[in-house]
């Protein structure tokens, strides 16, 4: 619309999705990053889609002037949007003392939830079983790229909508909305009442199941789970019953 929003780029989401992996499966991963040191260390400089977790869903590129070898990840993310207007709240500071010894900052600030939207098609990993794996880094996402290692913003999602299905397209992008002081997805129930998402192939699971649109998508088939965990699970076994039958 004509207002104002903040948004985290979807490289910084990747960040913390990396940052899930490096600790979670130090083992099947290609490249890490010491804080300490402040660089990025490779197993495998020649990449292997097939051996390493990132490299089979983030991708990669190492250009050279001979050649350059490279794969498309298979995971797609897209920038996080505020789901609240930025008003331009700002944090005035100042540090006293000794002449040249004295400064004045000020910080924007935006007191705000996000949204944003994944896309995975397993068959287009070395090993699709891994897709099952980025589900649990969703909900455990310790903070995105760009934060000041003092400063601490939660990242796993207060309310998730998950979609299985063969359809090319996510159709889900954007379903959160700020309704009063809650929110809604009135845009997810008008999808699905025009036939454009099957109810059956939805998962929802948060704080959202809990609101009058939580009660209007059980009537209209959604499976809903008040945990967000609990929904991710559900998609898992959901995924591994399409992989048995494929």
């Amino acid at each position: 619309g004509n207002d104002q929003y903040t948004t985290v780029s979807a490289d910084a989401i990747r960040w913390a999705l990396r940052e899930y992996f490096q600790h979670h499966y130090p083992d099947q991963i290609n490249r890490t990053f010491d804080p300490d040191e402040e660089k990025y260390e490779f197993k495998d400089e020649k990449y292997s889609a097939e051996k390493f977790i990132d490299d089979d869903l983030f991708g990669y590129m190492d250009a050279k002037k001979s050649s350059t070898i490279k794969r498309r990840g298979a995971l797609e993310v897209c920038r996080a949007v505020s789901l609240d207007p930025y008003w331009g709240d700002v944090a005035f500071g100042s540090k006293g003392g000794k002449k040249g010894n004295t400064s004045i900052h000020q910080t924007q600030m935006h007191l705000t939830a996000y949204q944003y939207t994944i896309a995975l098609t397993p068959d287009h990993l070395k090993q699709p079983d891994r897709a099952s794996l980025l589900l649990d880094a969703l909900v455990g996402v310790r903070h995105v790229g760009g934060n000041h290692s003092r400063f601490l913003f939660e990242f796993r999602p207060e309310s998730i909508i998950l979609r299985v299905t063969s359809d090319p397209s996510p159709w889900i992008m954007g379903s959160f909305k700020r309704v009063g002081e809650a929110v809604g997805c009135p845009e997810l129930e008008w999808l699905i009442r025009a036939g454009d998402i099957a109810a059956d192939e939805l998962i929802v699971g948060g704080k959202i199941t809990a609101t009058p649109y939580g009660e209007t998508l059980r009537e209209l088939g959604v499976q809903l789970y008040p945990g967000v965990k609990e929904a991710k699970e559900n998609a898992k076994q959901k995924l591994a019953q399409m992989e048995v039958s494929s």
